[in-house]
């Protein structure tokens, strides 16, 4: 069928030629761009894996450029510290060259001295100029920075070389030491002390009564007001009372005779003293039944000797009469009545005051308050007689006074005066003294314990010594009794090893009041004698061995004086053994497993007493090593070298060394500082290095027996002054320095070099990785190019025919 409205032929050609071009485009963007993934539709799985690996190369090109840079500042560092060590290999030929005083002159060493100054200012001038872009690598603030914690005084010469502070900036280091670092001991037995005895001596000192403790006292002074004698009248028909109008003894016990006499006379009463007699005068006669019982005590209520009052029956009178002869009592005159009041034991110093006080409603019985500190008060009361003795019975159950009174009279607070408060003074407590007793013992002992002891086994007064000089003796007093000074005295001086013991004073030793002293310890003495045989042995330890010789009758003195005379070339010191004054201890100077004492006898004299005083044979050796502190840092088994210790893990590198003999947990914290260098792709703890480089300055550089600065003049060590110590002290600096290098050089050879060659490694591998996802294979491409050039040219051909054909219509319309 011939249409020309759709030419379907043109259209195919065309779609295909459209395939060609964008087929042929696409061969020459890769061939161009030598990527075969130019965009995100080229190849989208591809695009992402190919970015997320040029992520990964961009960050190890940096992490090679850190490492690069690293190595350059580890390099910078080390060959400063070339410098160093060439300043102190200087130094420390100018120390040994001064050492040869012998030969030297004054100013010769005066001229080295001057040159050590000038090295001292230079290692200064180096440690402060020493950078890296503008940062100082040797002055200590690479260093890092410690926080002190759970007994860190004892950890000295802290070296922390590399530590992972992690994302906290910080890290807690604990050190468990559990077993200490020991020196190594020999100990050669039965050497005599030598040369002539002497006495060991001692004094023992006793806490002894002098002066007995007396009790505190004072006295309550009672003022009692007077009072009246009275009694009852009785009457026939009736009676009344009567009291002495007068107060005071008047009839008291006395027997008052009442006549009523039948007289012309007016109602009357007169009263005769000396009979003790009142006589009413009324006219009974005339006027019987005109007066009454109580018109008689009227008219004796008006003498002015008597009051009358309580009348019972005032009936008539009745005839005259002679009444039976009554007795008034109870009258006594004003008196002070005394309550001596004294503390109730011996030792109360006083300051305890009294207070008798009134008060209404409280009773006859006293009542107490109060205590000794603030004062006791005793509390009467005002409307009711208080006996006086009942007063002393409340003051003598306070606990810390007493008193006594032998009065029977009565206290009434409204008639009579309350004594002012009372304060107890003179007393005193019991005051000691310390006594000393001076104690020599024969010449030979060379020392033993005495020991006071209080037991109720020894008769007051009679000290009993028990015990030996091997054991020690113990003097034991009575507890309960008093025993004088003297006497113990005397039961010392009764020791056969004792010599004299001496005493000037009389106090007395009182158990209840003295405790006893801890035990003495005669010390000093000495035993006669010396080495009964010449020796000859061979002593070694960590810096060497000398051969010694000793004669006979050398003393254990002159002994250890001889051994230590050399001690720094054999590293092994010489003492007498604290416990038994006849062995020599030989111990080394430094601890752990490198330090040990080797004694071997040459030769010794026949006869030697006691046999075998170096060795139970010639040529047979005693020989001690000491141990290695073993501890943990953070559960991390550390390697001990003597009192130091070290680890080295993945996150932390450090050492240390510990006080001797210190066992237990040490802690500190590190805070911060180090130099943090960034040697992996990606930014975290285990792809980062930090390092530590501590200062080199003089003030830093050195060790136990003291620092650089010090050899400058005028310091402890100059080379005028101690050129021994200075020696140590440089090669400690020497060391320091040294291991500095090593570890910085460790660091570089071992961390940075291998790091650079594994993230080259991986660098290559990844971007073979990538190349091989993006990259355009020309082979393949160019032959994509053909293939496409070919469509393109032919499709245009097909095109071109297929745009011809509706022509040819016009052939029919023809």
């Amino acid at each position: 069928m011939t249409r020309i409205n759709t030419n379907v032929s043109s259209l195919v050609g065309r779609n295909n030629l459209q395939n060609a071009n964008a087929s042929l485009s696409q061969s020459l963007t890769r061939l161009s761009t030598g990527l075969r993934i130019n965009t995100g539709k080229d190849d989208p799985a591809g695009l992402i894996a190919s970015e997320n690996l040029r992520s990964d190369i961009t960050s190890i090109r940096r992490a090679i450029g850190n490492t690069d840079r690293a190595n350059q500042v580890i390099a910078t560092a080390d060959s400063a510290l070339g410098q160093v060590s060439s300043l102190l290999n200087d130094i420390r030929g100018l120390v040994t060259e001064s050492a040869n005083s012998g030969a030297l002159s004054d100013e010769q060493i005066a001229a080295n001295q001057l040159q050590v100054d000038s090295s001292l200012e230079a290692l200064n001038r180096i440690a402060q100029t020493t950078t890296f872009q503008g940062r100082r690598l040797l002055d200590g603030s690479l260093d890092f920075t410690t926080t002190a914690g759970t007994n860190f005084s004892n950890i000295s010469n802290l070296q922390i070389d590399q530590a992972n502070l992690g994302a906290t900036g910080s890290v807690a280091v604990d050190v468990n030491v559990t077993t200490a670092a020991t020196q190594a001991t020999v100990g050669v037995a039965n050497i005599p002390a030598g040369g002539a005895a002497t006495a060991s001596t001692g004094s023992l000192a006793i806490t002894a009564v002098s002066a007995a403790a007396q009790a505190s006292s004072g006295q309550i002074d009672l003022s009692i007001a007077a009072t009246a004698a009275s009694g009852t009248i009785a009457l026939t028909n009736g009676g009344f009372d009567i009291t002495a109008a007068t107060a005071g003894a008047a009839g008291n016990t006395s027997t008052l005779a009442i006549n009523i006499v039948d007289t012309t006379s007016s109602l009357g009463a007169t009263y005769d003293s000396g009979t003790n007699t009142i006589t009413v005068n009324a006219d009974i006669t005339n006027d019987a039944g005109n007066w009454t019982v109580g018109d008689i005590a009227t008219a004796i209520d008006g003498l002015t000797e008597f009051d009358t009052s309580n009348v019972t029956t005032p009936a008539g009178a009745g005839a005259a009469q002679s009444l039976t002869a009554q007795s008034l009592t109870g009258g006594e005159d004003a008196s002070t009545e005394s309550i001596t009041v004294t503390g109730a034991a011996a030792g109360i110093s006083g300051n305890v005051g009294i207070t008798i006080v009134e008060a209404n409603g409280t009773g006859a019985t006293p009542v107490v308050g109060g205590d000794a500190t603030n004062g006791y008060t005793i509390t009467i009361d005002d409307t009711v007689a208080t006996s006086v003795a009942d007063i002393t019975s409340a003051i003598n159950g306070l606990a810390e006074v007493g008193a006594t009174s032998t009065s029977t009279r009565s206290f009434l607070g409204s008639a009579d005066t309350a004594p002012a408060a009372l304060t107890l003074s003179n007393g005193s407590d019991q005051t000691s003294s310390t006594e000393t007793i001076a104690i020599t013992t024969v010449a030979g002992n060379t020392g033993f314990s005495i020991t006071l002891a209080e037991n109720s086994s020894a008769t007051a007064g009679t000290p009993v010594v028990t015990g030996d000089a091997t054991n020690g003796y113990t003097v034991t007093v009575n507890d309960t009794g008093n025993t004088t000074v003297q006497q113990i005295r005397a039961a010392i001086e009764g020791i056969a090893e004792v010599a004299t013991a001496t005493y000037s004073g009389s106090a007395t030793y009182n158990a209840t009041n003295s405790a006893p002293p801890s035990a003495l310890a005669l010390t000093g003495g000495t035993a006669a004698g010396g080495l009964s045989a010449a020796v000859v042995f061979e002593l070694a330890g960590a810096n060497g061995s000398e051969v010694l010789s000793f004669g006979v009758g050398t003393s254990l003195t002159d002994l250890i004086a001889g051994i230590n005379l050399v001690s720094d070339a054999t590293g092994v010191r010489a003492a007498a053994n604290a416990t038994t004054a006849t062995t020599l201890d030989l111990t080394s100077s430094g601890y752990g497993s490198n330090a040990f004492v080797d004694i071997s006898v040459i030769s010794e004299g026949t006869g030697a007493t006691p046999a075998g005083t170096f060795t139970t044979a010639v040529g047979q050796g005693q020989r001690s090593v000491g141990a290695d502190v073993v501890a943990s840092v953070n559960g991390v088994v550390a390697t001990g070298n003597g009192n130091e210790l070290s680890i080295n893990t993945a996150t932390l590198d450090l050492s240390a060394t510990l006080t001797a003999g210190f066992t237990g947990t040490s802690s500190f914290t590190i805070s911060g500082g180090g130099a943090l260098f960034q040697l992996g792709p990606d930014v975290v703890s285990n792809q980062q290095a930090r390092l530590g480089i501590g200062s080199v300055n003089t003030a830093r550089l050195g060790g136990t027996s003291g620092k650089l600065f010090q050899l400058g003049t005028g310091g402890l060590a100059d080379l005028s002054s101690d050129p021994t110590t200075a020696a140590r002290i440089v090669e400690d600096a020497i060391d320091q320095v040294t291991s500095l290098r090593g570890r910085l050089g460790a660091f570089q050879r071992t961390s940075l070099e291998t790091n650079k060659n594994a993230l080259n490694d991986t660098l290559t591998n990844l971007t073979e990785a990538e190349s091989s996802i993006r990259d355009a294979d020309f082979a393949e491409e160019t032959a994509n190019l053909t293939r496409s050039q070919i469509l393109v040219q032919s499709g245009t051909r097909v095109l071109a025919i297929a745009n011809q054909n509706p022509q040819n219509v016009l052939a029919l319309l023809g």
